[in-house]
């Protein structure tokens, strides 16, 4: 199982991810704002995850990793 790992201070909240991703399970955080004044995405169904790379590849801030 793939693990998505997104660095939270370094998200601008752009939802490239979010569009790029075949599972649709990533979204902006509701709750969460970092230290830019932004809402970071978040994976919201880490079991459905293929690790695709697909929310990695498209992210202009380098700020998705994932874990195979």
């Amino acid at each position: 199982m793939a693990k998505v790992i997104i660095n939270e201070n370094i998200c601008k909240g752009c939802e490239l991810c979010i569009s790029a991703c075949p599972k649709k399970i990533l979204k902006l955080s509701e709750e969460k704002i970092n230290h830019k004044g932004y809402s970071p995405a978040e994976c919201i169904d880490v079991e459905k995850c293929t690790g695709c790379t697909f929310c990695a590849l498209i992210c202009p801030d380098v700020a998705i990793e994932i874990q195979a």
